[in-house]
């Protein structure tokens, strides 16, 4: 038998979507691009790109996580620039890709990322990503392609990267849902950073925190409304708990402010991480950056 696609929920889903693609295109993008500085001999260098994209530089790499520079998701406007130009990256030495959804995998961004390495330094950098996502990758110029199960490690030098689980789902489209998924966390000498990826929250970040104690946690807190998005996806209480749970000495957050991929006000996440740090004693510990301002820890 035939099932409509024609159901009262469906119609709502696609009003919902219709909402979202309507109020993307009639906002102006906003948002400055800064040039990243680079860390000198064992300084930690954060610098924020949006979204979730990051540029870091730890134990003497350069590494981005989960590059997007595109001005459109298909048909989802980017509201905020990046914070910095592909082309302004120095020469990269690693790259992780958390799962295979379209804002985090974005392969245009990953492809220029590797030509211009390869330019720049004769060879292109190393692509870390988890399990079943190679076949998205493979064509991209990388030097040297990574998959990871949760908790197992690849080292590049004085680099430890280590893939943890997250609760979310790892789908390019519908019908790949075996894709794997999940966070990172990178350690050299005394420096240690999380990145959740995209996450619901979960019993995992506790066990993180006792496996790996990151110094930092990056950490998503938009895309929670309506209340079913919460499943996979972190609110801002939800964030908070997590790095509580973590007991991370500091907590940058992600995930919000660049697309709209949700119904949350585009000014609420923050808004409520606020409350939430208030609430908690943890306000001198979160630290909301500016996208392309490079920060060193």
């Amino acid at each position: 038998m035939k099932t409509s696609l024609n159901t009262p929920a469906l119609r709502q889903r696609a009003g919902q979507f219709t909402q979202l693609i309507r109020h993307s295109a009639m906002v102006a993008r906003t948002g400055q691009t800064h040039r990243p500085l680079l860390a000198t001999r064992g300084q930690l260098g954060v610098t924020f790109i949006g979204h979730s994209s990051f540029f870091l530089q730890i134990g003497g790499l350069n590494v981005v996580i989960d590059p997007n520079f595109a001005p459109w998701l298909f048909v989802l406007k980017r509201l905020r620039n990046p914070g910095l130009r592909l082309q302004d990256l120095p020469p990269i030495d690693l790259v992780l890709v958390t799962h295979a959804h379209f804002d985090h995998l974005h392969r245009p961004s990953l492809r220029a990322i590797a030509r211009q390495t390869r330019r720049e330094r004769g060879h292109a950098p190393t692509l870390v990503v988890p399990h079943h996502v190679f076949d998205l990758v493979s064509d991209l110029g990388f030097s040297n392609v990574v998959e990871l199960d949760w908790w197992n490690n690849y080292r590049q030098a004085s680099v430890d990267v280590i893939h943890v689980p997250s609760r979310h789902w790892g789908a390019r489209i519908l019908k790949d849902s075996h894709r794997g998924y999940g966070g990172y966390v990178l350690r050299s000498g005394k420096h240690s950073v999380y990145h959740a990826g995209d996450t619901a929250y979960f019993d995992g970040f506790r066990e993180i925190g006792r496996r790996l104690a990151p110094e930092l946690a990056l950490l998503p807190i938009g895309a929670y409304h309506p209340e079913t998005f919460r499943t996979v996806h972190t609110s801002p209480a939800d964030a908070t708990r997590a790095f509580l749970d973590l007991k991370s000495r500091w907590m940058v957050p992600m995930h919000y402010g660049t697309f709209r991929l949700s119904h949350e006000p585009m000014d609420e996440p923050l808004q409520l991480l606020e409350q939430e740090a208030l609430a908690a004693g943890i306000e001198d510990r979160v630290l909301v950056m500016d996208e392309g301002v490079t920060r060193f820890f």
